[in-house]
């Protein structure tokens, strides 16, 4: 079959297992093996081939007490995965609106794409002079309060090449000349909880600062920030911008399941 075809029709077991798959999430409950047979419209034999198959991927689970079977945990993270996904784009819209409202300041979200940091969303302000920022833009990681976010929260191997690859080409732009410098930056990042740049920006004029958003795996997944411009932007720690961006990161991180702050000086568990 030319890959023409098979692209067209595709993979007619891949699509029975799917179905024997969606036939246990539709019982609402574990189920027997002829429930599932009946269900997916297939003999309780081609059934059980598709159940060993998927028991063996996690998507399955049997119990061996009563032979009924369940959803496994490969589908649970899935599941899990997918709300993440979903739901943390929609949330985050609503929190720097929110946030916007309250400070009167440009806001935004960002999320971690190919090559780095990338905006996704952002609020207008209602004052004379406003920062525009683009929806798209991709966010160097050492002269952006994004950039620095997830600079500071993810896994080294994630940003190395790109920190480095900074120090060499802009250290002019970022202000930074050794990766000593970067770490110390970093650390005082995970330590405040936020990461402002009011210096060595994109734009001259401009300052911003940031915090992270972790999700149910306490992993970083989106940036929330603050833009303003220099001079009518009040980024003093204990400031009301200050205050409140850091307030409503962690209160959207705990509607995505965190248990933890951008903080590491308060407890780790996160509160209504």
């Amino acid at each position: 079959m030319s890959d023409e075809k098979e692209s067209k029709h595709g993979v007619q077991s891949l699509e029975v297992g799917a179905g024997v798959l969606r036939a246990v999430v539709n019982g609402h409950r574990a189920m027997m093996l002829k429930e599932i047979a009946a269900a997916a419209d297939i003999p309780p034999s081609k059934a059980h081939r598709y159940l060993v198959s998927l028991i063996r991927s996690g998507l399955i689970e049997q119990d061996p007490a009563t032979s009924r079977y369940s959803l496994g945990p490969f589908a649970l993270n899935i599941g899990l995965v997918a709300i993440d996904r979903l739901d943390r784009i929609r949330l985050g819209m609503a929190a720097i609106s929110e946030l916007r409202d309250e400070i009167n300041e440009t806001t935004a979200i960002a999320v971690w794409g190919d090559h780095g940091p990338v905006i996704v969303r952002w609020e207008r302000p209602q004052r004379p002079i406003t920062v525009n920022v683009v929806t798209g833009t991709s966010l160097r990681l050492l002269s952006t309060a994004s950039g620095r976010t997830f600079a500071a929260w993810l896994p080294a191997a994630q940003t190395e090449a790109q920190i480095a690859k900074e120090l060499r080409n802009e250290s002019s732009v970022s202000g930074f000349k050794t990766r000593a410098e970067v770490d110390a930056m970093l650390e005082r990042v995970r330590e405040d909880g936020v990461a402002p740049v009011t210096r060595h920006y994109l734009f001259s004029g401009v300052e911003a600062i940031a915090a992270p958003i972790f999700n149910f795996k306490n992993e970083i997944s989106m940036s929330m920030v603050v833009v303003g411009v220099h001079g009518m932007f009040d980024m003093a720690e204990g400031s009301p911008v200050y205050e409140k961006l850091r307030a409503s990161a962690d209160a959207l991180s705990w509607r995505l399941g965190a248990t933890r702050r951008g903080r590491m000086d308060v407890s780790p568990r996160l509160t209504e």
